[in-house]
């Protein structure tokens, strides 16, 4: 803010010392003079040549016009004059040689136009900065603010045209942070509870076990009948060790992401166009080749914004997974469905490895030292399903197939 303030205070400086240096010249500058009178010469000229009737009342620069008659007094005057010889007569034409100086007013108009538009530049700087410099200074420490934590106060509104959407963007960005990071408390908070329950059941029949086993080791059942008991106990505790850790894991395997959805009706056009052109120009610059296949136009029913966080999803795996050659988007219908199906070269997945691509924090062997959480495509399935649609896989001559099915209207 302060240096667009020094900005404008340069500028006028800068312009004040222009039109300083205008009016200079125009002081210094030589006056001119223009004869006059010899335009005029030339136009009685051209009027006796012709035979019209000339009065030195017609110009204002002559004095007088007149014909030789012989008379001495012809030659004498007290005034400037020219004598012209015109269709065999002798003409004396008088003049007044007064020169005319430079149009006093052109100064005015120079600094009149000069100052309007310096004026009009510095108009146009203050509206700059009070509508678009300015809320950008409240706004442009934000996202420092959010990456440091600080969600809990509401961003302040603005209702500028330029940065309106752009506040109201943010504190819904922060909204969303704030949300996921009390479910992440919650979440951390259930699950450290669930630890400490299930390693307390879990030390009563790990308990049994040690001393079961120690009895049996120092033989203290000679009886065959009293170790199988012992033996048969053994089992029992470690089915129930086992049942804690299966519940242990399948509280750790259910759904680590929750979604928010605004299902509606939209056409696929809108997600299409959206993702063709983002990615025509990404791909183009990796020196990828992407294609689109012609496609009908239709209405679907799901959330459009979550369509294409699964589209971009799946692109962005191609990318990662696969050899850069090719990707491409095609189109098919079946029952009351249309199948969106991204295709890319390079595919290495092992078939075996394909039925679990989808699982959370499932990572295949293709990977390599790509960077990754195993999350994308477990996402892209609970957005599919959320929008009562679905998402499958497979692999044909070397290329990944993923296809998201959508519900049409």
């Amino acid at each position: 803010m302060q240096r667009f303030d020094k900005l404008i205070a340069g500028i006028i400086i800068v312009m004040a010392a222009v039109i300083a240096a205008v009016n200079l010249i125009m002081m210094k500058a030589p006056e001119q003079s223009q004869p006059l009178y010899k335009v005029e010469l030339n136009r009685i000229e051209h009027e006796l040549a012709d035979g019209k009737k000339v009065t030195a009342a017609d110009y204002p620069n002559i004095l007088g016009i007149y014909e030789y008659d012989g008379s001495e007094d012809f030659w004498l005057s007290g005034n400037e004059y020219v004598i012209r010889s015109i269709n065999g007569t002798l003409y004396r034409i008088e003049y007044s040689d007064l020169k005319v100086v430079n149009n006093s007013a052109l100064p005015i108009a120079v600094n009149v136009c000069t100052i309007g538009l310096c004026l009009f530049l510095i108009g146009v700087l203050l509206y700059i900065r009070r509508n678009i410099v300015k809320p950008f200074t409240k706004v442009s420490d934000l996202p420092y603010e959010l990456a440091k934590g600080k969600l809990a106060a509401p961003v302040k509104e603005n209702k500028g045209k330029y940065f309106g959407k752009l506040t109201w963007g943010l504190d819904m960005l922060r909204e969303e942070l704030e949300q996921a990071r009390q479910k992440d408390l919650e979440r951390a908070k259930k699950e450290k509870t669930l630890l400490l329950s299930l390693s307390h059941d879990i030390k009563t029949p790990l308990s049994a076990v040690k001393l079961y086993s120690k009895a049996l080791s120092k033989g203290l059942y000679p009886d065959a009948g009293k170790q199988r008991e012992a033996a048969e106990s053994i089992n029992s505790k470690a089915d129930e060790i086992e049942g804690y850790v299966a519940e242990m894991i399948g509280e750790l395997n259910s759904d680590v992401l929750t979604f928010e959805f605004n299902n509606t009706d939209f056409y696929l056009s809108d997600v299409i166009g959206n993702i063709s052109d983002y990615y025509r120009d990404k791909l183009s610059v990796l020196k990828t080749e992407f294609t689109v296949e012609e496609y009908s136009n239709c209405l679907l029913s799901g959330d459009p914004d979550r369509l294409e966080e699964v589209l971009q999803n799946i692109i962005e795996n191609a990318i990662k997974y696969g050899d850069g050659r090719s990707i491409s988007i095609s189109f098919s219908d079946e029952e009351n469905c249309r199948l969106i199906t991204v295709s890319n070269s390079g595919c290495t997945l092992a078939d075996t490895e394909l039925p679990h691509i989808f699982d959370s924090f499932w990572r295949g062997s293709n990977t390599g030292s790509q960077q990754g959480s195993g999350l994308g495509l477990y996402i892209c399935r609970q957005l599919m399903n959320g929008m009562n649609g679905d998402i499958f896989a497979d692999t044909e001559n070397g290329f990944m197939k993923v296809t998201a099915v959508c519900p049409k209207l």
